[in-house]
């Protein structure tokens, strides 16, 4: 019995240190080439509220949440970007492909988010920061990129990355 519960405890961890490489693989390959913050055209949120990312992420991390209306995952991950725009952290969003301006604040508004949203209707930012999967999140730090990750997040993994790129 115990052989049994030691060959499959050595069959988790294998299973597990593959998963955790599989996934900083595919985040290493998705990996978005931002432009230089300085050089970016002032950006406009939803309610015509300017945005400077270079001065947002100044002082500290600033998690940009490139995210859909269209995107499944989106749906998840959402709430929990939400969370932390509750809890102070500093978060920005861009809305790809998500309709005009009035119909994604309805949208905003129905969910109850807080965070700061720049619609991406077009799809000219994304394109230009290289994002090919949505959701992403990239972390912005003294207008720098210093972290990145894609798909499924929950809060505590996106604080737990916030809290290391202030370090």
């Amino acid at each position: 019995m115990r052989s049994r519960l030691r060959k499959w405890s050595k069959e988790l961890i294998v299973l597990i240190v593959i998963f955790v490489v599989a996934s900083f693989a595919m985040d290493w390959w998705r990996q978005p080439m931002p432009p230089a913050l300085t050089n970016l055209p002032e950006l406009y949120t939803v309610d015509n509220k300017v945005v400077s990312l270079a001065e947002l992420s100044a002082e500290k991390p600033l998690l940009i949440y490139f995210w859909a209306t269209w995107c499944g995952v989106c749906k998840l991950t959402t709430p929990s970007v939400n969370s932390l725009a509750l809890d102070g952290y500093n978060v920005t969003s861009v809305a790809i492909r998500s309709g005009d301006n009035a119909k994604l604040e309805r949208g905003i508004q129905s969910k109850g988010l807080v965070f700061p949203v720049i619609n991406d209707s077009r799809g000219d930012i994304s394109q230009q920061w290289k994002i090919s999967a949505t959701p992403s999140f990239v972390i912005v730090y003294k207008g720098e990129m210093v972290g990145f990750t894609s798909g499924w997040s929950s809060s505590w993994g996106l604080k737990l990355r916030l809290w290391w790129a202030g370090l």
